[in-house]
């Protein structure tokens, strides 16, 4: 094997294995899915800062911070208290506090009514996995 196509040879087998990577942290996090536990939201306070994605937070804006869903990744989250559902895109890293599953910008806890008691127990629902090509 000359060293053309040997290299070849390895930025495929690296190719390879981040999909299969994103597939199996996928199947880890969420097994069928779906994962299931408490919500909750960020706002004001976190207004026009960084996000993990490089983009400025909009707590207008329906996106949620997760810690093992990889960035770019759209979920439907239901809050299991009321059946109200929202679809959001997971644009950061999140939430910081144990025994929380997702935090939702303003706007999607507001969709979920959540915005007074400030946590839910929600199910999360993976719509559309992040592409291999998205960052």
């Amino acid at each position: 094997m000359n060293l053309k196509n040997r290299s070849t040879f390895v930025v495929a087998a690296l190719g390879f294995a981040a999909i299969a990577a994103l597939v199996f942290g996928l199947v880890y996090a969420f097994g069928d899915g779906s994962e299931t536990g408490i919500a909750s939201w960020y706002g004001p306070g976190f207004q026009g800062r960084k996000t993990a994605t490089g983009a400025r937070y909009n707590q207008n804006a329906m996106t949620a911070a997760s810690r093992t869903l990889p960035l770019g990744t759209r979920v439907m989250v239901t809050n299991l208290e009321n059946g109200k559902k929202v679809e959001v895109t997971i644009n950061d890293r999140g939430p910081y506090v144990d025994n929380r599953i997702i935090d939702l910008s303003r706007a999607a806890a507001r969709k979920l009514r959540m915005i007074k008691p400030g946590t839910a127990r929600v199910r999360i629902d993976v719509i559309e996995p992040t592409k291999p090509s998205d960052k």
